[in-house]
């Protein structure tokens, strides 16, 4: 069993998945757009939504995130209600990614040792996505 998160936008999606892609190295993403979607009789899709994204998927540090574009009558409305959980047993590792993310979005918490981890931080991006990195091993957690 596994969880999986999807993030929606407001039509950036393609913007911040690349940027995703990007900080975190992974493939090249492939994007699956509304207006490459069978047609739907009993729902007509403004010509100005067929561009934004529907879905795409990047595999971040072994777990694949979702994405997608809301449309334009249900936009997303950003806060704290999606964290992803970037959890890992390499430290460098997790300083590199918090670095590059932090350059342009704003430290929540520095990265530092903690009660539940020697090291954790979290940063909200350009996109207004907190993300939390913590490092864990399972041989120690057991």
């Amino acid at each position: 069993m596994s969880i999986e998160v999807y993030m929606n936008f407001n039509g950036n999606c393609k913007e911040a998945v690349e940027y995703y892609a990007e900080i975190f190295e992974t493939t090249e993403p492939e994007f699956m757009t509304f207006g490459e979607a069978p047609e739907d009789p009993l729902f007509h899709l403004p010509e100005d939504t067929k561009d934004r994204i529907m879905h795409v998927g990047l595999e971040i540090e072994g777990t694949v995130v979702m994405f997608s574009d809301a449309l334009p009558d249900s936009p997303v409305n950003f806060g704290n209600n999606i964290s992803p959980v970037v959890n890992t047993d390499d430290v460098k590792r997790i300083e590199t990614l918090f670095h590059r993310i932090k350059q342009e979005g704003t430290v929540e918490m520095e990265l530092q040792k903690t009660f539940w981890s020697k090291c954790y931080g979290s940063v909200v991006d350009k996109f207004g996505v907190m993300w939390q990195f913590n490092y864990y091993d399972e041989d120690e957690n057991e």
